[in-house]
């Protein structure tokens, strides 16, 4: 890893941050309070971005166009095939313009551009995927129910959704969301994180482009307590989709039942992979290095926690430490660098206090445990705590930073009690080269995702999301724009009344 980062200047420092403004009602406007927020890249200590700084007045103007364009609006009442015609022109205008998003999201976030490309791809297919689904989405019938009668079950789109995504994979996690309620005829606001919004408002001029109609798609920057806390609130809005903090998730949950709203939440994670004696250590141990400090471990699907049999432990925490010291860390702009900087001064510290609650509490650093020295910007080197057991702060709490956890395990039955002895439930994974050692493990594991000799992989076509405190719902996958809708029952009858209830006189 590097002693010390160099940070190579970046255009902004010279010219300037870009300027944004809020999308309402299919207009670039001002937030009505004329306030702003400047947004500092956290690896170049330059302001990159000025946005609108919405709040309630600008949630609810959005909310309201949002409600229009459903009630009043062409997209609801548009085929599948038409809808799925502006997703597919909508993810190819995002392709052709791919090196833009993923700058955007490179110096807004601190990200490697190397991964952010990756992720904008994988953006292109989800829209491409949704895109197929708004074609396909059905309903059922029933001719089985009696003599002269019909069963029919049809999906109606659920109305105004409030989309609400964090920082940490600013594009990517908002396409794991919208073109799945466009495709089933919702409209939208959007209310990206305040510190990563210029990608979600480059998308708005493709939608606009596209020829999406007014309303349909509304973008308000701004904090989270005066942006997406209204638009939970409002009667305007019909569902919630909300990425980020379980602690917010409940916050904003609480918030939604006030008007029963349908709500679909991806929240933290504590993600566990287990490695036993007969594992492929190879794979193994660069699939733990990935899992633990891709996107400097600021990802809810991290795989934070390393569980492995204690027969090998010292082997293969070795081997981690290892390929841990080759780990680049660097200027997010660099083609070579493959973790980046911190999101934020508070989060760094945030960080930092697990580390030292750690070290308070007997654990040990096999390799990082400290800031690293750079230009500018925020660096973690990444981190192998040793000597954790199963009640430390380390072990059972989210860090989101670039931090493993080492515990041991000597029975399966002990390290499957280890890996689901903590609140979330979002995902995990198993190696080994028994088949039913996998099998039994996997079954035994209270998460969404299970991966087997893999982790962190993933496809459109898969289901995601988490069991107990890592959320509600699922997204991706074959019924992903079911989500989006509500069944109705129609029930049809023929003919006079069979048996008339109130029997006339004689």
């Amino acid at each position: 890893m590097n002693a010390h980062i160099s940070i190579a200047p970046i255009a902004e420092a010279q010219s300037g941050p870009a300027a944004y403004r809020l999308l309402i009602d299919g207009k670039w406007v001002d937030s009505m309070s004329g306030r702003t927020i400047d947004r500092v890249s956290p690896a170049h200590g330059v302001v990159v971005s000025t946005y609108q700084c919405g709040d309630r007045a600008d949630a609810l103007a959005a909310a309201a166009a949002a409600r229009k364009a459903f009630d009043k609006g062409p997209w609801p009442k548009m085929t599948g095939a038409a809808r799925a015609k502006l997703l597919l022109d909508v993810a190819a205008k995002i392709e052709m313009r791919l090196e833009e998003f993923a700058r955007l999201d490179a110096i807004e976030a601190g990200k490697p551009i190397a991964q952010v490309r990756g992720e904008i791809a994988g953006a292109v297919d989800i829209w491409r995927f949704a895109a197929s689904l708004a074609r396909t989405l059905h309903g059922q019938s029933f001719s089985t129910i009696g003599e002269g009668k019909l069963g029919i079950v049809v999906r109606d789109p659920i109305g105004v959704v409030s989309i609400i995504t964090p920082w940490n994979f600013p594009f990517l996690i908002l396409s794991q969301k919208l073109p799945f309620a466009l495709a089933a005829g919702c409209t939208t606001v959007v209310k990206p994180s305040e510190m990563t919004s210029a990608s979600a408002l480059l998308l708005g001029e493709i939608l606009i482009e596209a020829g999406l109609p007014a309303g349909v798609v509304n973008i308000v920057t701004g904090e989270g307590s005066a942006v997406g806390a209204p638009t939970v609130e409002s009667a305007d809005v019909d569902m919630v989709s909300f990425t980020g903090s379980t602690k917010v998730g409940k916050s904003l949950m609480a918030v939604a039942a006030q008007t029963l709203k349908k709500v679909s939440m991806e929240l933290g994670g504590k993600n566990a992979q287990i490695v036993f004696p007969d594992a492929d250590l190879d794979a193994a141990t660069d699939a733990i290095v990935f899992g633990a400090f891709f996107n400097a471990g600021e990802c809810c699907n991290a795989g934070s926690r390393l569980i492995v049999h204690a027969s090998i432990a010292d082997e293969l925490v070795e081997r981690v430490r290892a390929r841990t010291g080759r780990v680049r860390v660097g200027d997010p702009m660099d083609e070579a660098t493959i973790v980046g900087a911190l999101i934020s001064d508070d989060h760094a510290g945030k960080i930092g206090g697990f580390l030292e609650s750690a070290k308070r509490a007997g654990a040990s650093f096999a390799v990082g445990g400290e800031a690293m020295q750079a230009d500018s910007g925020r660096f973690i080197a990444p981190t192998i705590v040793t000597g954790v057991t199963p009640d430390m702060a380390v072990a059972r709490e989210e860090i989101f930073g670039p931090v493993l956890s080492v515990l041991t395990f000597n029975t399966a039955e002990e390290a499957i009690a280890i890996a689901n002895g903590t609140d979330y439930g979002l995902s995990a994974g198993v190696w080994s080269r028994d088949f039913d050692t996998c099998h039994m493990v996997a079954r035994a594991m209270r998460a969404g995702t299970v991966w087997i000799n893999t982790f962190m992989d993933g496809a459109s076509e898969l289901p995601f999301g988490g069991f107990k405190q890592s959320g509600l719902g699922r997204e991706l996958g074959i019924h992903a724009v079911e989500d989006y809708t509500e069944e109705k029952t129609l029930h049809l009858h023929s003919g006079g009344r069979p048996k008339p209830w109130v029997v006339d006189a004689i």
